[in-house]
């Protein structure tokens, strides 16, 4: 019997930006999410199978969809094991960047990691990728360590990671300004 990864509360949706709907990815959503990931991350995408692998784990596992109407415009996910999560994917659509979905999905993946027990959470980002890691340093992640050619490209990685023992901040927070 598999157990899955409680969904977020109703205290973490309270932060939604308005105009947006959030909701637990689905098989039925990895087309629109594969399509999105191949636009932003060209050199990087990952195959369908991959996210098909990853929904297949809800014991373990957690991904989210944000939309816009019906359009699937953000996606992210995280991996819970044993006292750490791991920020496994998030992505915006660029038409929606700036409205605070990117800062949302790390407040939900924290508070979310930090119900599930971990202590801390990582991620991977491209060394190059300078607005995404000023995204992950304003959540309070640091980078302790570089991967040297992580990506497809030969490109490094930037480990960074962020504490939750420490009081998450107030879910509902919301910058209009807020980038990804």
């Amino acid at each position: 019997m598999s157990h899955r990864l409680a969904p977020a509360t109703a205290a973490e949706l309270e932060g939604l930006p308005a105009g947006y709907t959030l909701r637990e990815m689905t098989g039925a959503d990895l087309s629109a999410v594969h399509a999105l990931e191949t636009v932003l991350f060209p050199a990087d995408a990952w195959p369908l199978h991959l996210f098909e692998e990853e929904l297949a784990h809800p014991e373990w596992r957690l991904y989210w969809v944000l939309e816009a109407g019906a359009e699937i415009v953000a996606y992210a996910g995280a991996q819970y094991s044993s006292g750490m999560a791991d920020v496994q994917t998030i992505a915006v659509s660029p038409a929606h960047e700036g409205r605070g979905l990117g800062g949302f999905l790390m407040r939900l993946m924290a508070a979310r990691s930090r119900a599930w027990g971990a202590t801390d959470l990582l991620l991977e980002v491209r060394v190059d990728n300078e607005r995404a890691q000023a995204l992950y340093e304003r959540h309070g992640y640091t980078v302790i360590h570089t991967r040297r050619g992580y990506y497809n490209d030969g490109c490094d990685a930037l480990i960074m990671q962020k504490s939750l023992l420490a009081q998450i901040p107030d879910l509902p927070e919301h910058n209009e300004g807020e980038s990804a």
